[in-house]
């Protein structure tokens, strides 16, 4: 062996030594970090673009950490209270490539509900928020919110307890389809508005606290007619909720939300695990991958509405659905192009088109906590579905076209039997059909934006029958 190789075997055995002392890392220059200095955010401001170390400990502020730049972040395994109600506890703004990993966002005891997102972002490029914790950031707003951002990563993330009782406020000129207001849960686990490129894969996202049961719904009057900002005033889809002071959508929120149809665009919604959700994963938008996700216990599984475009929603699991395992219709935002006028700009159209549905299993339906505010109303599971496809909520509204449901299995637990007082208990299903398609309301004349069986097209799916059988149309390839 020549002396050269002596000296490479000698360096190369000293570094095996020095990373496994380290941890596997190459040694750097010593962490920065926030114990050193009066708060998190002095040391944010001193080390701009640099990452800051949060120890292990409790950190409690009454103002939202901020963080805005090119690079730079927080990491660690500390626990950051937010006292303040009023105030967000990240806030990344006008920030490229900033990374927050592993820290845990929280507020006190006492202090839970909010009027703010646990962490807010907006404006930014290239950010990444990776093995962070959000807990009881009891909100409407999102505990994680994404606005007008590109390529925003959310990964391996934990949101847990993100509801509260709320007013759910459709009054005023921004609301002229409903024009009421009643008391709702309402929350959001991760809010995307106005985006592009976003990835959130890996996320837990788990309501332990508010339940949609018969117990809640009386003590906190859910559903029941209140005053909003604005006086009421019937809108266009007020339906019989002024004649009755009454809503059943009181269940409101969802784990995660994907909207801004006609801005928030090219989104992956991968291998995330979502319980006790009043939806499971709602989508406004156009170009989004939605597959190998978790939805468990909610009233809607996968909802596609307000001009869904060119989507992939594939090998999802939904269990314990209580109206519809997989909703897609046209909603109130879809649109066809519309030439410039003196009253607008000329606009692009906002359709619910050439979308996949496959190899998604939806199970156990009606077994989860608000099918008795569904279709265990009614002994045929009256409007209950596993795959409903609607027609557009107005005249005005395009219809579904093109889309293709493949290799899907709604499967019916009760025929297997079920444990009844703990007894097994064979039991008919609990959904009225295992596809549905046409107007809101069976029996109900089409509006013009019907959707066409034509642009239908169905294959190779195992659909246990329903109630009335397995679908209210021919299912065509």
């Amino acid at each position: 062996m020549s002396q050269s190789t002596f000296r490479m075997n000698i360096c190369a055995t000293l570094m095996i030594a020095v990373l496994a002392l380290v941890g596997g890392r190459c040694p750097s220059a010593a962490a920065i970090s926030a114990k050193d200095y009066g708060s998190i955010q002095e040391a944010i401001d001193a080390n701009p673009g640099k990452m800051i170390e949060v120890p292990e400990g409790f950190y409690e502020i009454s103002e939202k950490i901020r963080i805005s730049g090119t690079g730079g972040g927080l990491y660690g395994y500390g626990r950051i209270f937010q006292t303040n109600p009023e105030a967000a506890i990240l806030e990344i703004e006008h920030a490229t490539g900033v990374r927050i990993k592993d820290l845990t966002f929280t507020r006190p005891e006492g202090k839970m509900e909010s009027e703010a997102s646990g962490i807010f972002c907006w404006d930014n490029v290239g950010c990444v928020l990776d093995g962070v914790r959000i807990l009881n950031n009891r909100s409407r707003s999102g505990s994680i919110e994404v606005r007008d951002c590109l390529n925003f990563t959310i990964r391996n993330c934990e949101v847990i307890n993100y509801k509260r009782i709320a007013i759910d406020d459709r009054t005023g000129p921004d609301e002229p389809n409903y024009g009421y207001a009643f008391h709702c849960i309402d929350g959001t686990g991760i809010v995307v508005r106005s985006s592009g490129g976003t990835l959130i894969q890996n996320n837990r996202i788990v309501e332990r606290n508010l339940f949609p049961t018969k117990e809640m719904k009386e003590k906190y009057q859910l559903g029941t007619l209140t005053e909003g900002k604005y006086p009421s005033k019937p809108g266009r889809l007020a339906g019989s909720a002024f004649r009755e002071n009454y809503v059943n959508n009181w269940h409101q929120g969802s784990a995660m939300i994907v909207t801004s149809p006609k801005e928030t665009h090219h989104t992956n919604i991968i291998g995330n695990y979502l319980e006790n959700a009043a939806q499971g994963v709602d989508m406004h938008s156009d170009f989004i991958t939605c597959s190998n996700n978790t939805i468990n216990h909610c009233f809607i599984g996968l909802k596609m509405t307000h001009g869904c475009r060119n989507l992939i929603v594939t090998s999802n699991l939904v269990t314990h659905a209580d109206k519809w395992g997989i909703l897609m219709n046209p909603g109130a935002a879809s649109h066809y192009a519309a030439e410039k006028t003196d009253d607008q700009e000329a606009l692009p159209a906002n359709v619910d088109a050439g979308t996949i549905i496959a190899n998604n299993i939806v199970t156990d339906f009606g077994y989860g906590d608000e099918y008795w505010n569904w279709g265990g109303k009614s002994p045929e599971a009256n409007g209950s579905y596993a795959i409903a496809l609607f027609e557009g909520q107005f005249e005005e509204n395009p219809p579904l076209r093109d889309i293709l449901i493949t290799g899907n299995i709604v499967y019916n637990t009760g025929r297997d039997s079920v444990l009844v007082d703990g007894k097994p208990e064979v039991q008919p299903p609990r959904y009225r059909y295992a596809v549905y398609a046409g107007p809101w309301g069976e029996g109900s004349e089409p509006k013009a934006s019907a959707p066409d069986p034509d642009d239908l097209h169905f294959s190779n799916n195992i659909f246990h029958p329903g109630v009335k059988g397995i679908s209210n149309i021919e299912l065509t390839p």
